[in-house]
């Protein structure tokens, strides 16, 4: 029987382990609460809070899950009680009833009113606030402390301090707040002592050191942080010795165990992996089984990048399987499932690959979310994507959607990740981009051997009012050049995928040190650009300006012998000719990457017709192309290759100002108009070619410089010709040939270094070149450099 002053008191198992953290002379106790559980019931007339100091009586009753009226046992405390604990409000609980009354006894847990750090030097303090969840003004568990504690070991042990150790502490303040003080001990920080390899016979220990990341320590390695012992990082070399040795054959490779012993010491560990290298395989039988009638898998096997008798690779299976998702892609199938199976051969040591292509699950975008763009509008980025809202998910589309946003030119990085929905046949697809600076107020001063000294004001706007256009302003003052520039560019022209843009310029060009004149030029025009397919596009234009070529009086009047200062040639060319031309361009572009490709190629087709109206007439074609293979991030190889020839039309021969003059930037090792037909008479006459042809091969290598000093490295060649003059070009006013004029399509190569830096003054570019072939009447330079200071 219950007696009216009869209680029920219960406390939570769930609250049974209790800590003190001691600091100094305080002491805070961590939720406490013990349950015994009382074998009587009644009905709860009213229920009563005490004890509770911040938080309201009404925000305690909202978490009990019992109410007035109803009637209770044991079970039922037991149940409030738990449901109260799990709240992290509070650091003891209790339960009475006494007659009607369900008292709720409460000792609320304090706030925190700081996290302070002692004893880290060797990780900031930043850097160990981004780590712990604990918040000044967030309320204190010893759950909470307890895993900040294992945060913060495990971000040193990351770093190499395994040895290192957090005591927590707490100091009490008034009013239920407290100082929360991680105390650390960082211990030393432990290297790798050694890098052994047990078991390799085809690969050096020096070659295979260089695979992976962990690194021996050294007095000198203090800018790097791979040689210090991180489990972590250890796994992550036994996957790079894996793929190092599939994608050169080893079919059968596997890394036995990886030891890591202390010294004594306890210094630093020494390292050994253990590996077992097996034989070396070759492709055999390569096929592909499809359950899609409109795929044909003999048609399927045809296009893998895998031939019969070739070394065994991973990357090769990586690459079969993206062209076949990309061709199934392209064949209207969205959703494909392609999964090699392997069928190893030991006693011809070959392995048989069979590509199973089935139909797969499908899913579709519910959502696309786009963060991280501040300036840029959301329509601008949506407007790119190859995938929309409710289509179906497109791997090979989401990643030209990538391409696509990336070769805009306004972030410095992209990422499209897949985020879960509620739907298993959905999917949520988050656009990250990390914005860079598109607009520029600038003045900028800077030394180029090509250009002399340049001076350059401007205002451009890559991404104007965050709309995706383009706007330029600039005038550029040099001791070679000066120009006055404004060019628009609306990337989406009336709504449709059409490119238009409009620009007008006044342009001076003074070649008196390298041909004797200068040219002047004032003119606008106006573009529009067009895709064709994914990969194509289109380009069309229309120029109309008038141009003069300026070569002093002085120079064209003869001596006593008859003789001119600079080649009659230029004198005959003196004087302002309108040009109206009308052109187009085609561009296939099949590289990965837009900005820095490591795989494919692109090329380019330019024509210019001058002769609607005007008082000039020939047609200009140029060619461009390039071709990218990249062995890894540090090795990328290039091949690149340009051509052009200009020819006249109805009578007319071409203007030397509409010449191409090679060499500088376009042909390193030679100076500015350094190749192509010269007038030897004097040594400042070049007069530029009708066709020219250059080809570039360079191979990007290794600094061994940390990637934040910014510099790169390459090493080139360059080969090609011009030249072809007219025969107007070549006749003196007496009729005869001239013979001080040379034009000979002869070879011309150079090789050499570049060196880029991204210095704190501004970019620098070093060229260093030695010339292989030449003719007599080239001029060369050994040594190049340019750069600009922003202020």
């Amino acid at each position: 029987m219950i007696g009216p002053m009869s209680k029920i008191r219960a406390h939570s198992a769930a609250f049974a382990t209790g800590v003190a953290l001691l600091f100094g002379s305080t002491a805070l106790i961590a939720p406490q609460v013990a349950f015994a559980q009382a074998q009587t019931s009644g009905v709860v007339q009213r229920i009563v809070v005490q004890g509770n100091e911040r938080i309201e009586a009404g925000t305690v009753l909202s978490y009990l899950p019992i109410q007035p009226g109803e009637t209770v046992d044991p079970a039922r405390l037991d149940l409030a009680l738990k449901t109260l604990a799990r709240t992290d409000l509070f650091a003891d609980v209790s339960i009475e009833l006494v007659g009607g009354d369900l008292v709720v006894k409460v000792v609320e847990n304090p706030i925190i009113n700081q996290v302070v750090f002692e004893g880290n030097s060797a990780l900031k303090e930043d850097k160990l606030k981004d780590e712990v969840q604990i918040r000044p003004r967030g309320i204190f568990t010893r759950a909470k402390v307890q895993a900040d504690v294992q945060r913060i070991i495990e971000l040193y042990r990351r770093s190499g301090r395994i040895s290192a150790t957090v005591t927590p502490k707490v100091v009490e303040l008034p009013q239920k707040r407290v100082d929360l003080v991680f105390e650390i001990n960082e211990g030393p920080k432990s290297g790798v002592l050694g890098v052994n390899f047990l078991g390799n016979k085809e690969f050096s220990d020096n070659e295979l050191s260089d695979v992976i990341v962990t690194k021996e320590s050294h007095w000198y390695k203090f800018l790097t942080s791979n040689d210090n012992y991180d489990p972590d990082r250890i796994e992550y070399d036994r996957e790079q010795l894996r793929k190092f040795y599939r994608n050169r054959g080893f079919f059968d490779f596997r890394v036995v165990a990886t030891t890591a012993e202390l010294a004594t010491d306890k210094n630093g560990f020494a390292v050994t992996y253990t590996i077992d290298e097996g034989p070396k395989y070759k492709f055999g039988k390569v096929t592909v089984e499809t359950e899609l009638k409109k795929l044909d898998g003999n048609l399927l096997a045809q296009i893998l990048p895998i031939k019969t008798g070739q070394i065994y690779e991973d990357e090769r299976i990586e690459q079969a399987t993206d062209a076949l998702t990309f061709a199934a892609g392209a064949a209207g199938f969205a959703f494909v499932d392609v999964r090699p199976r392997y069928v190893p051969n030991r006693e011809t040591q070959t392995v048989d690959v069979v590509f199973s292509v089935r139909e797969g699950p499908r899913v579709y975008v519910d959502r696309i979310d786009i963060v991280g763009n501040t300036a840029t509008l959301d329509y601008v980025l949506r407007r790119e994507m190859e995938v929309a809202e409710g289509d179906a998910y497109n791997r090979v589309l989401v990643d030209r959607s990538r391409n696509n946003m990336r070769r805009l030119g306004f972030f410095k990085d992209v990422t499209i990740e897949e985020v879960p929905s509620n739907a298993p046949d959905r999917t949520n697809l988050r656009v990250k981009v990390e914005e860079q600076p598109t607009g520029e107020l600038s003045f900028s001063a800077g030394y180029s051997s090509v250009d002399q000294l340049v001076l350059d004001v401007g205002v451009t706007q890559r991404n104007f009012r965050g709309r995706g256009q383009n706007l330029r302003a600039r005038v550029s003052v040099g001791s070679l050049r000066q120009q006055v520039d404004f060019a628009f560019t609306e990337p989406r022209f009336l709504g449709r995928n059409l490119a238009a843009g409009v620009n007008l310029y006044s342009y001076r060009y003074d070649l008196s040190e390298f041909a004797a004149y200068d040219t002047k030029s004032l003119g606008g025009g106006f573009t529009m650009g067009f895709g064709l397919t994914q990969n194509t596009s289109m380009s069309l234009r229309y120029t109309l300006r008038q141009d003069e070529v300026d070569v002093a009086d002085s120079y064209c009047v003869p001596d006593s012998s008859g003789v001119t200062q600079v080649s009659t040639v230029l004198c005959a060319q003196r004087g302002a000719y309108m040009t109206s031309l009308i052109g187009y361009g085609l561009r296939l572009d099949k590289r990965n990457d837009p900005l820095r490709p490591t795989r494919g190629f692109f090329a380019d087709l330019n024509q210019d017709l001058a002769g609607f109206g005007g008082d000039v007439n020939y047609l200009k074609t140029e060619v461009d192309g390039g071709w990218y293979w990249g062995f890894n991030k540090d090795f990328v190889f290039s091949a690149t290759g340009s051509a052009g020839y200009i020819e006249g039309w109805g009578g007319d021969s071409v203007r030397i100002n509409d010449r191409f003059y090679k060499g500088g930037q376009s042909f390193r090792g030679f100076e500015t108009a350094g190749i192509g037909p010269r007038d030897t008479l004097t040594d400042n006459s070049a007069l530029g070619a009708k066709l020219y042809a250059i080809g570039s091969l360079e191979l990007t290598i290794p600094t061994f410089l940390p990637e934040q000093y910014g510099i790169k490295a390459a090493l080139f060649s360059d080969f090609g010709t011009a030249g072809q003059l007219d025969d107007i070009d070549r006749l003196l006013p007496n009729g005869e040939f001239s013979e001080t004029i040379k034009d000979n399509l002869g070879l011309r190569a150079s090789a050499g270094v570049s060196i880029d830096w991204k210095s704190p003054m501004g970019p620098i570019r070093f060229d260093i070149s030695r010339i292989l072939a030449k003719e007599d009447y080239d001029r060369t330079e050994t040594f190049r450099f340019s750069t600009s200071t922003r202020f």
